[in-house]
């Protein structure tokens, strides 16, 4: 293992990472991070930083940096746009009538729970303001727009996030939310994080509106009292919005020559223990420990940087990438931990592994199922693998931007997501050592990779290719036997044919981006295996729908379907799709009353998968048969959404010359 020419064995690495990581340590870095980031304000994003650029400097690593990303409200990373900065004194909430006994009045206190308090809750007078609260639940939030609300605060179980562009021209005072995703936690508070008018955060122009969050046990006692009469509530919210800065913390673990780097990455800056400073403690301890193995001479020191990024969510990370292209340009592939590390005896809290959208399928994907394949039955514990789906930092596998980005996700047991109930004492110190083993050992394998691992890593994904290429054309096959009439034969091997071929391709490439790690070598004729393999299986799909037709008294060979065509599908033929900047379009800049009845894309698959399928080169109808290959038929109108982005100048589209 110490030898920097000897191939790498997963199995012996992880065994080696495995023996040297520090879980207790990893427990301490936790409970730290969490101690800042639960009160949420920037200023203790601040502090969180400081931390962790002195636990960086503590455990050895490099060129730490604690870089600014603008919390403006104005600028944008990417199509987001940055939050304002935020900060609270004080935060609270009492019954003034009913007269009530001192210890039933209070509702809400920032400096006892400091969910009681919504991010980016606005300002009252200093005295602070006394109104009635009055309840609103669907299906009259949905109404909200027009109700005259002046002088009250609002009430209610939903999830205000929908509804607060709306409750700004109500007149309304204030919201007291009991929104729960867990409603079994009758004490637990919601953390509002989400408060801007347009989208996720608060910007330039979103309003300043007094944001409470209570308890399903309190919503209780507090729609009882309505029962018998009105209620009058006395709010006290000393808080300031002010043009600030998000903090990115960055170290390295040198390479012993190359300029490319390995990235690990997660986001602090939210209020729980398991979301996320477990990620980050995994992080830094998978980082520890390689350095740990690297001094002591028992590991090589890798080929190429790795890299330790955190920052908050999205925002951090879209700033971080947008500042630092060409250092992205170099990364070879990311993992990101967003993850609860959850008790080992509660059900539900196993580790499931996304892989990267079809358009960046890669060899990443082969590499950390193997390393949860070979390590999870060593400590006894299940695990999952899932297609990608959109979540937060996962965003660097846009072609935009070209790097590889696998994710770990985990249960907690007992949902405590985005929760007061969300504490280090509900952290279990073996799942934080299970991320902190896959991470490392995902780091390091990638960072020391040369020629030979990276044919091993050809090898690999061409097994996996070999498995997804059949899982593409076993339903068709499955219905080929239901079927009953020559068109459903027809339609049946016409759609089979299709998905099985660009399920090849994408295995294919899968396949050949691990050429990436080596020099001068291209995994093209490894590739070419899943050509016959493909083609088998479209021979099977073809016999298969011979036989049946034989069955039905139809005559074969059965031809495929023709592709419909009509005037919609034309048009879209005749639309080029060039996008002009990287990641997701959250729409933050536009109010969804102009949005014409199309959805944000920072977190829905679709219009995700959509943007990243559109390269500049691929017309509209391409775009939309790619994304349903890769998601499955959509009932979405993409040539109406591409047409209103670029009537608010998203993206351009333009005319195909020869459509």
């Amino acid at each position: 293992m110490c030898d920097a020419a000897a191939p790498i064995g997963l199995n012996t690495l992880i065994d080696t990472i495995r023996n040297e990581v520090n879980p207790f340590e990893s427990m301490e870095f936790m409970r730290r991070i969490y101690s800042t980031d639960r009160w949420f304000t920037f200023p203790k994003f601040g502090e969180t930083a400081e931390y962790l650029s002195g636990a960086m400097r503590h455990v050895g690593l490099r060129n730490i940096e604690i870089l600014s990303a603008p919390a403006d409200g104005i600028t944008q990373a990417g199509f987001w746009t940055m939050p304002l900065a935020w900060d609270i004194r004080r935060g609270t909430l009492e019954i003034v009538s009913p007269s009530l006994p001192l210890e039933s009045r209070l509702l809400a206190d920032y400096q006892s729970i400091p969910t009681s308090v919504g991010m980016w809750s606005g300002a009252t007078a200093p005295g602070g303001v006394t109104a009635e609260a009055i309840e609103l639940k669907r299906p009259a939030l949905d109404e909200i727009r027009g109700m005259d609300l002046r002088g009250k605060f609002v009430l209610t179980p939903d999830d205000l996030r929908d509804f607060k562009w709306m409750l700004v021209n109500t007149g309304a005072i204030g919201t007291i939310s009991a929104f729960t995703e867990n409603p079994d936690l009758k004490d637990g508070r919601e953390w509002i994080n989400s408060w801007g008018d347009f989208g996720w955060a608060f910007t330039k122009k979103s309003t300043p509106l007094v944001s409470f969050s209570i308890s399903p046990r309190q919503l209780a006692f507090v729609e009882k009292l309505l029962s018998q009469g009105p209620v009058r509530v006395k709010a006290v919210v000393d808080s300031r919005f002010y043009a600030g800065s998000y903090p990115i913390v960055t170290g390295v673990i040198p390479g012993s020559g190359s300029e490319e780097e390995v990235l690990t990455l997660g986001h602090d800056s939210e209020q729980g223990a398991q979301d996320n400073a477990t990620g980050v403690s995994a992080m830094l301890e998978a980082m520890a420990t390689l350095n740990r193995l690297i001094e002591s001479g028992r590991l090589p020191r890798p080929r190429r940087t790795i890299r330790i990024l955190t920052t908050g969510e999205m925002y951090g990370t879209m700033s971080y990438v947008t500042s630092h292209l060409d250092r992205m340009r170099r990364t070879v592939a990311a993992f990101c931990l967003d993850t609860p590390a959850a008790s080992y005896e509660t059900a539900g809290t196993e580790y499931t592994f996304y892989m990267n959208p079809h358009v960046s399928k890669s060899y990443a994907d082969a590499l950390i199922l193997k390393i949860a394949s070979t390590y999870f039955p060593k400590v006894k514990r299940p695990w999952h693998s899932h297609e990608a789906a959109p979540g937060g930092d996962t965003y660097l596998s846009d072609p935009m931007i070209g790097v590889p980005t696998t994710w770990a996700l985990g249960g907690s047991g007992v949902k405590t997501h985005h929760n007061s109930e969300d504490t280090p004492d509900r952290v279990d110190a073996r799942s934080l050592r299970d991320l902190s083993v896959v991470d490392a050992t995902f780091l390091y394998y990638l960072a020391s990779a040369g020629g030979t691992e990276a044919r091993w890593l050809a090898e690999l994904a061409l097994t996996r290719g070999y498995a997804q290429v059949l899982a593409a054309a076993a339903p068709f096959i499955d219905r080929v036997i239901e079927a009953s009439h020559a068109a459903e034969l027809r339609a049946i091997l016409r759609d089979g044919l299709e998905k099985i071929d660009y399920s090849t391709g994408r295995e294919k490439q899968a396949v050949i981006s691990a050429s990436r790690l080596a020099s001068n070598a291209r995994f093209d004729e490894v590739a070419a295996h899943l050509d016959a393999f493909g083609q088998k299986q479209s021979s099977r799909l073809r016999s298969e729908v011979d036989r049946r037709a034989v069955e039905l008294g139809l005559p074969t060979p059965v031809q495929p379907l023709a592709a419909a065509s009509d005037a919609q599908t034309d048009a879209a033929r005749g639309l080029i799709v060039q996008r002009k900047r990287i990641g997701t379009l959250p729409l933050d800049d536009l109010s969804p009353a102009d949005r014409e009845g199309y959805p944000s894309g920072a977190w829905w698959q679709v219009p995700i998968a959509a943007l990243y399928w559109s390269d500049g080169y691929r017309n509209v109808a391409e775009v939309s048969r790619l994304t349903q290959l890769e998601l499955g038929p959509q009932q979405f109108d993409f040539t109406g959404y591409f047409r209103f982005l670029a009537r608010h100048g998203y993206i351009n589209l333009r005319k195909r010359k020869n459509p």
